[in-house]
């Protein structure tokens, strides 16, 4: 439970901090550092659970987009204004930087493959953030088009 407490913690303060670093409005820094915890303790639990975590980050950016999404709309913001603090947890820096470091050290195999998972992971993030926003444009023009539908069925009438 207490790393459970840690991780929920220095995620929200990580999150909220890159917010100040990237000039979101004071107003959502709250939002946005809640994005990034919650996305970050999806992740967490995924990868504790066995799962591989360029899938994990896949889902996690997914419902950071959806998280960003719902925020943009309730806050009237961009959605990128949420999406900025909520993906930073997810960002695989620690992975990159090993990779060069065993590229230096002339270990390439090592460095190879942690290589490829951060541009997996990184493309993963990418990815979700995509499948999230599509996923909200279908959703929304489902929703227009039953409404003119149920709009041009009361003018029949």
């Amino acid at each position: 439970m207490a790393v459970i407490i840690q991780q929920l913690v220095t995620s929200y303060i990580a999150s909220a901090a890159f917010g100040l670093l990237f000039n979101v409005p004071r107003k959502q820094l709250l939002q946005g550092g809640l994005s990034g915890m919650i996305g970050w303790i999806f992740y967490f639990q995924l990868v504790q659970n066995g799962m591989d975590s360029v899938f994990a980050s896949i889902l996690a950016s997914i419902l950071i987009g959806g998280i960003g999404q719902t925020f943009a709309k309730v806050y009237k913001q961009p959605v990128i204004v949420f999406n900025i603090s909520g993906i930073i947890p997810l960002v695989p820096g620690g992975s990159a930087y090993d990779a060069m470091r065993h590229f230096v050290s002339n270990d390439y195999d090592i460095a190879i493959q942690l290589a490829a998972k951060a541009l997996l992971i990184s493309g993963g993030i990418a990815a979700g953030l995509v499948v999230s926003e599509v996923f909200t444009r279908i959703i929304v023009q489902n929703r227009l088009k039953r409404k003119r539908m149920i709009q041009t069925k009361a003018e029949q009438d």
